[in-house]
Parts: structure tokens; C-alpha cells; sequence
């Protein structure tokens, strides 16, 4: 159903008569509610234990390359799956929304998911559902406790948004023996006004890519963050890019600012290094929830369990980490530059339907 992208169990049954099925389960396939009903039930750890078979046979391949400065980056993000006002399992978070018919309670489901980001591809990790009561970072970091010891060498620096410049964070990845980076906004206030006056009198080091620059201030040492184990360094650039909008073909200049906190020494990652990571984080939205949303339908609430959604994310992160390394590391490059992964999904679909059996005659 994921590697098909069909979007739902009913989609999946409606293929029930297709010889595949036979040939390589030797049965019938379940039926819709049979499927939903036992991954309520599946155990997670045998999910996980799948996952990192996959990892294990990407890097024994060889096809987990680092990126040019040399860096595995683990990205860390909380993604909201679904909200409703109608159904609740043991799972669901809980809050209060101000409608114009008054306050109605929605329940919702978040989870934490962990990206590897290799040279020219994600690794979709693991994910760990935020239970109520609970926050974010508190999440993550059992996350992170539980991929450190399965995945311990698999990355250098594990990042986040600006939600992650906490000290219980830092410090945790401090300890585990790996290096922090987070967005760096002026709500940790006495390290953000230090760094604002210390470079207003330092000259910026551009850095240029095409059409791309960047003016860079970049500092180590920085000892306003006490609650973390050790000094910080602090990074920030103004960029600037020009673009070609699509409605009028004109070239517009576009100007942002970003600044990091890390704990990345100038002798591991230079500041081209920093920057390319900091903007690598990124990639989870956009290579890891926007593919398991909008194109693997991961959102879909296929059934309201807790252990049944958590079942259904995992099975989809391992589907799209196969598909992406079959598009990536076995489709000959000439091919692969002629077709999107979509079209892939839809020739896997494609031999589905095909060994269907014929359809009914419909009278006239």
C-alpha cells in the first residue's frame, strides 16, 4: 500500500484479486478491518528492528555518504498528524479551541521523528509519539536515548529549530558524545545580546554559492549560556538570493537572516560547514514529513489506536526509506533522470492492477 501509494486499507482490499497476492503471501490478503485490527497489536520493537536492517544494509552498501564537510547530521522535528473533534483514543492530546460557537476540546496526535541526512539523501530513523502531558524536547530526547544505542555511530551532530536551543538538550547530546545545533532566536536573550554586540564590531566573511551570498559573523567561546556543560559557538548570516517568480518572469532579490547555536568546535565544521548544515535542517520538512504526508499518506488515520498509528509511521518511514534507495542507488541514472519517484509508485501500482483478474461484465 505505501511503496503504491494507494491511501488507504479500502484502496489496498480493492486489489485483493490480483494474483500477486497469492503468489508471493500464498493467501488471500486481509481484509481492510483485519489489517487495521492486528496493527493494533503489532509489536514496535519488531518494526524498528526492520528499520535498522535497512540502515545496516544502506551503509554496508555503501550508500549512506557523508557530505562534503564530512558531517552526519540527525535532525530532530515534531510533526502533528491529524486533529479531530469527534474521536479520542488513550493517545490523543488535548486543547482547547475558541470557535465561534464557543470553546470545543480537539484531540490530536504529534509525534518526533529523527532524519539522517546523508550526501544526497534521508534516512528516515525512527519516531516517538508525544504522549500527553508531555513537550517536544522531552520526546525527543527519549527518542534520541533510544536511536543512540541501535544507530551509535551513525551521526556526528544532531539538530533542531529554535525549539531545541534548550540546555537539558545540549547537555543531553553533550553526554552521549555528540554535537548540538539549533536555530538561535532572542529568546535565549543574554547569549543572543552578547553575540549581537561582539559582532556589530566584526567584519563579515562572505561566502558565496551561484547566486547565493552570505555575510557571516562567527564566534566560539561564548559563556552566556551557563546552564550548558561547556562554551558555544554562535553563527549568523544575512543572505541574500536573487529568484525568477513564475507569474511575471521577473528576477527578485530575497533577503533572510539565521543565526545558530552550537557546540561544534571551528576545527570540526568551519563556518560554510555550519551554514550548510543549519540550512540541511530543513530537510526534514521538506524531503521527510512533506513525503510521508502529501505523498505516502502518512497522515491518514487508517485506524484510531495509538499502537495502530505508530505502526503505520513506522511502516511507512521504512517504505519510503526502500523506495528512495531503489530510486537513488539501483535505477540506472539515465532512467532515473527521465521519471519522479511518483511514477515509480505508480508502476508498482501499475503491476498490481495488471495481475488483477478481469473485470465484470457490465450488461447494456
Amino acid at each position: 500500500m505505501f511503496l503504491a501509494r494507494m491511501g488507504s486499507l479500502n484502496a489496498l482490499e480493492q486489489s485483493s484479486t490480483s494474483g500477486f497476492w497469492r503468489k508471493w503471501l500464498g493467501a488471500d490478503l486481509p481484509s481492510a478491518d483485519t489489517v487495521g485490527r492486528v496493527c493494533a497489536n503489532i509489536d514496535t520493537d519488531g518494526l524498528r528492528l526492520t528499520a535498522r536492517r535497512v540502515y545496516a544494509r544502506l551503509k554496508r552498501g555503501k550508500a549512506l555518504g557523508p557530505p562534503a564537510h564530512g558531517l552526519m547530521a540527525a535532525v530532530l522535528d515534531g510533526h502533528e498528524s491529524h486533529a479531530t473533534y469527534r474521536r479520542c483514543c488513550d493517545g490523543c492530546l488535548q486543547r482547547t479551541i475558541e470557535t465561534r460557537n464557543g470553546s470545543k476540546v480537539q484531540y490530536y496526535h504529534r509525534h518526533v521523528t529523527l532524519q539522517l541526512v546523508c550526501r544526497d539523501m534521508t534516512v528516515l530513523l525512527d519516531a516517538e509519539p508525544i504522549l500527553p502531558g508531555q513537550g517536544e524536547v522531552p520526546t525527543a530526547i527519549r527518542l534520541l536515548e533510544r536511536v543512540l544505542k541501535h544507530y551509535p555511530r551513525a551521526f556526528d551532530v544532531v539538530m533542531g529549530d529554535a525549539l531545541y536551543a534548550n540546555s537539558t538538550f545540549f547537555n543531553f547530546a553533550l553526554s552521549r558524545g555528540k554535537h548540538a545545533l539549533a536555530v538561535l532566536k532572542d529568546e535565549t536573550r543574554d547569549l543572543w545580546d552578547d553575540a549581537q554586540s561582539l559582532f556589530a564590531g566584526m567584519a563579515p566573511v562572505q561566502i558565496q554559492r551561484g547566486r547565493w551570498l552570505a555575510d557571516c559573523w562567527d564566534l566560539e567561546g561564548f559563556t552566556s549560556w551557563p546552564q550548558v556543560g561547556q562554551p558555544v559557538r554562535v553563527v549568523e548570516s544575512l543572505e541574500r538570493t536573487t529568484v525568477r517568480r513564475q507569474l511575471d518572469g521577473q528576477n527578485e532579490s530575497v533577503k533572510s537572516h539565521w543565526a545558530w547555536v552550537t557546540t561544534l568546535p571551528g576545527v570540526h565544521a568551519s563556518t560554510r560547514a555550519v551554514l550548510e548544515l543549519g540550512h540541511r535542517r530543513w530537510a526534514i520538512e521538506n524531503e521527510g514529513f512533506n513525503e510521508l504526508s502529501t505523498r505516502q499518506h502518512a497522515d491518514h488515520v487508517y485506524r484510531h489506536h495509538p499502537r495502530a498509528i505508530l505502526v503505520f509511521l513506522l511502516l511507512t518511514m521504512i517504505c519510503c526509506n526502500v523506495l528512495l534507495a531503489f530510486y537513488k542507488r539501483d535505477l540506472k541514472p539515465a532512467f532515473r533522470d527521465s521519471v519522479s519517484m511518483l511514477h515509480v509508485s505508480r508502476l508498482i501500482a501499475g503491476e498490481l492492477y495488471h495481475c488483477r483478474g478481469g473485470l465484470p461484465r457490465v450488461p447494456i
